[in-house]
């Protein structure tokens, strides 16, 4: 279905959070109420007190770190490369707190986010409240949880935006079908997840070697199960690139290219960009766009396109 009619009277962006039940879209196809009771669990560990986030709060503040703007900022470096031009129609899957989705808004396209935790919509509205009406009115907010999109808000979307939730579910398989489902043949279909064959990268480059040998599975180090490398921390399967990619392929879809992100900056924790931050882009930039450099960045991005 298409997404519902713009009005330049919806402020700040439209909102179907909450709609009445049994409520038609505007294609006639009726909206299901998603599960609100659901939380969102957003903690990752690689290691003891190593999350970047465990809330929304948290997220939020994580967004503003060094570390969040160059995720975000080298995010949309690869996209302009690969999107269709504005006005096309965006669908950005575990929105967060929207600020993917505003900087694409003030470029033109017509984004709409799907999110399931209630605080990082609000989050998202303080952001738009903030934004000027012609950006206000070409976001449009549902909370849902992204394997129940196609009903939620329907297919044939010109790109999906998946970044930074596949971390998130235990099996990754279920949530890439159905971004390929979502998109029309020929669209993009964007996924950020995390580098699991380099996770041990940040544990040694902050000094913390025990979680570094453990990560890496040394025989000996704390938490090393039996006697060959096997890692304390078992990487999810959404954490294995290649396997993303796989899953992806076989759904319909031809990879376009990946990029690394956060070679240089990961290990940094929450400090806040400076007055160096375009030159860090620009560096990380480039490393993260060959080899051997991506290969050892803390995220992965995956861009590809529908094939069929």
């Amino acid at each position: 279905m298409q997404p519902s009619p713009i009005s330049d009277r919806r402020t700040p962006g439209s909102d179907r959070t909450v709609p009445p039940p049994g409520r038609p879209s505007a294609s006639g196809r009726e909206l299901r109420e998603p599960p609100f009771d659901e939380p969102r669990v957003l903690a990752v560990v690689d290691g003891p007190d190593t999350a970047d986030y465990t809330d929304a709060a948290d997220y939020v503040a994580h967004t503003a770190t060094l570390r969040g703007v160059v995720r975000q900022r080298l995010v949309t470096r690869a996209l302009t490369g690969h999107l269709p031009p504005a006005p096309a129609r965006l669908l950005d899957i575990g929105g967060g707190n929207g600020v993917q989705a505003l900087e694409f808004a003030r470029r033109g396209y017509n984004v709409t986010v799907c999110e399931p935790d209630s605080r990082m919509l609000a989050e998202t509205r303080r952001g738009l409240a903030d934004a000027p009406e012609s950006v206000r009115r070409r976001v449009e907010l549902v909370q849902g949880d992204g394997r129940d999109a196609v009903h939620l808000v329907g297919t044939g979307w010109d790109a999906i935006f998946c970044h930074g939730v596949i971390m998130f579910v235990p099996e990754p398989a279920p949530l890439l079908n159905v971004l390929v489902e979502l998109t029309r043949p020929g669209g993009i279909i964007s996924v950020v997840g995390k580098n699991g064959p380099a996770l041990a990268l940040r544990a040694g480059l902050q000094g913390r070697w025990r979680d570094t040998a453990a990560l890496l599975g040394e025989p000996g180090s704390a938490g090393a199960v039996g006697p060959g490398r096997q890692p304390a921390v078992q990487p999810r399967p959404g954490d294995d690139p290649a396997n993303v990619a796989a899953i992806l392929t076989a759904a319909g879809t031809r990879s376009l290219a990946w990029y690394g992100i956060r070679t240089f900056t990961d290990h940094l924790g929450g400090i806040p960009p400076g007055p160096d931050v375009d030159a860090v882009i620009d560096a990380e930039w480039a490393a993260g766009a060959r080899d051997p450099y991506r290969g050892i960045a803390r995220l992965i991005h995956h861009v590809h396109r529908r094939t069929g």
